[in-house]
């Protein structure tokens, strides 16, 4: 099994990032963690630009969430909402509605911030945006506030309250991949 983590964060540093690390080290031995880190290349949101070949950073970005069983998403907090590059790449990973690659799909949102709260509402609006995507959204996030004194200077989580609580995280959603029903084709 594979979980995609996407980061929404795009500094070398991200507090973020380093929370898709660790949640990578709580997995079990059979499901892999892959850090797509393609945010950059994905160009804004134009209709006009929504064809077929799709750009590359946006293929990129719908092929590794298509391949993935389920996606874990990481988001800072911006002005008290999701990032705008982020909420871009959701934008262009829900075309078309019908069939795209996040519909039905288990994902589950954590966060980590500098500020106190931990990127609570940042996680709340994405897990709204995702559900209008399709996606099977899991109710369950961790909330790192004070994210500098939460991480090491090897950017190891060392709160063992969070890496509990992110351990509960990714217990849920290889869960909903191992509770999932085998596609009709695997059944066949």
């Amino acid at each position: 099994m594979k979980i995609l983590g996407i980061s929404g964060s795009l500094r070398d540093g991200s507090y973020n990032t380093r929370l898709l690390r660790a949640a990578s080290e709580l997995l079990p031995p059979d499901v892999e963690l892959e850090l797509w880190d393609g945010l950059k290349t994905v160009p804004p949101y134009d209709e006009d630009d929504d064809v077929q070949p799709a750009p590359a950073g946006v293929a990129a970005l719908r092929e590794a969430i298509a391949r993935a069983d389920a996606v874990l998403f990481a988001t800072p907090e911006y002005n008290w909402s999701v990032p705008g590059v982020l909420k871009n790449a959701i934008d262009w990973a829900s075309r078309p509605l019908a069939s795209n690659p996040l519909r039905n799909k288990p994902v589950a949102v954590v966060g980590a911030s500098t500020g106190a709260f931990g990127a609570v509402w940042s996680q709340a609006e994405l897990r709204k945006v995702l559900s209008a995507t399709g996606a099977r959204v899991l109710e369950h996030e961790v909330a790192v506030g004070r994210a500098p004194t939460r991480f090491d200077d090897q950017g190891r989580l060392v709160d063992d309250e969070l890496r509990e609580q992110l351990g509960d995280v990714v217990a849920a959603l290889v869960g909903e991949l191992a509770a999932a029903p085998a596609p009709l084709a695997a059944i066949a």
